[in-house]
């Protein structure tokens, strides 16, 4: 009898990097000897210290993911009434306004850095606005001082989801020293990962104090409460996977970058394919690796996926759908895709493609040779 062909090993779009387990181990057993494991223990304040000082911040407070951050951002700078964002994202940016009774507006993006398009910004104010809320999609930053500009013309708020964006740097200084404040996502599928955390970077202490307020109850101290918080802290198992994670971090950023360029090297002849880009002055992160496959391509998007997966690949379509088609946004005025023609042209072209720190050589080529037989 014919044998039977084993399937490949799968292929996901993202694995958590992971250092090994014997380094983690002394950590965990400075916990079980202290017994303290929440509540701002030590583990948290050293990665607070260490994490502004890596990331080039002035002050940082944890979290215990970033959708918590995202929501306490809004309630720190007292945000209501409408907040202009992008239908080109995660879920959770838009989440943050409806879970503190704010309107979100949708404008449209960029076509080529997947951004709000500060131009698309101006038209949407309104007397009812209140903040911009924009994405560093994909790591790649927004246009800074053009939303800054509007912001201060209009006396904005701007608040950053800056959750793919850890450790990006425009002309040599933190991008997440942009906006009021910026919102950082630690999730096991980010390029830093505590497990699960976040965290809000904040431009002075008066702020930082007021957030590490709300995110304990509203407690100032054991018989005060100044504000109606949430729990929302990071634990100290999470802080103290933190810790070791940045002893490995540039590493990790290093293999990303191969892999990436990888991509774009192999992808480069294909004239219905096109790599993200990343602008020339640009230290970034490699956190994602999005292909967008052209109209006139011989296999759409959607086909690529399904191929993909039959041979145990299986990429993602980030983002798609828009979140403005989402039952709880579908019925905004600013929801329209008539209005929104580059996210809902670039939601139909995307796919991201698998990029972690210990994705091998011959599992990459083996995902490209199947991308590249389709251009055939």
């Amino acid at each position: 009898m014919p044998t039977m062909t084993q399937p490949q090993p799968p292929i996901f779009v993202t694995e958590p990097h992971l250092p090994p387990l014997e380094e983690f181990l002394p950590y965990l057993e400075r916990i079980w000897a202290s017994k303290r494991i929440t509540n701002s223990g030590p583990f948290h304040h050293q990665l607070e210290a260490q994490l502004a000082a890596y990331l080039g911040v002035d002050h940082l407070s944890l979290f215990a993911n970033g959708t918590l951050a995202l929501v306490t951002a809004l309630q720190a700078l007292r945000i209501g009434g409408e907040v202009i964002t992008t239908p080109y994202t995660f879920a959770a940016t838009a989440h943050s306004l409806l879970w503190n009774n704010i309107k979100p507006v949708f404008v449209d993006i960029d076509p080529d850095t997947c951004n709000l398009d500060p131009e698309r910004i101006e038209e949407a104010i309104t007397p009812a606005t209140t903040a911009i809320l924009p994405v560093h999609c994909y790591g790649i930053p927004c246009d800074v001082e053009r939303i800054q500009q509007i912001a201060d013309t209009y006396g904005l708020k701007v608040i950053y989801d800056a959750a793919h964006a850890f450790g990006v740097k425009k002309g040599g200084q933190s991008i997440l020293r942009h906006g009021d404040l910026a919102i950082l996502s630690f999730h096991a599928t980010k390029v830093f990962n505590t497990f699960e955390g976040g965290a809000i970077v904040c431009p002075d202490a008066k702020i930082k104090q007021r957030i590490d307020y709300l995110k304990n109850f509203g407690f100032a101290d054991e018989v005060t409460v100044v504000a109606p918080g949430i729990n929302g802290k990071m634990n100290e198992v999470s802080a103290a996977m933190g810790l070791l994670q940045l002893k490995h971090i540039d590493q990790a950023l290093d293999n990303r970058a191969a892999i990436y360029r990888r991509y774009q090297q192999a992808f480069s002849g294909c004239e219905t394919l096109r790599v993200l880009e990343a602008p020339a002055d640009l230290d970034w992160n490699h956190a994602y690796c999005p292909l967008f496959v052209q109209a006139d391509h011989p296999v759409s998007r959607d086909g690529l996926y399904e191929r993909l997966k039959a041979h145990n690949i299986h990429a993602r379509r980030y983002f798609y759908p828009l979140i403005s088609s989402f039952p709880m946004y579908r019925g905004l005025p600013s929801a329209a895709s008539r209005l929104l023609p580059n996210a809902t042209r670039i939601a139909e072209q995307v796919i991201c493609l698998p990029i972690y720190p210990s994705l091998s050589t011959d599992d990459q080529e083996r995902l490209i040779d199947i991308v590249l037989q389709t251009a055939q």
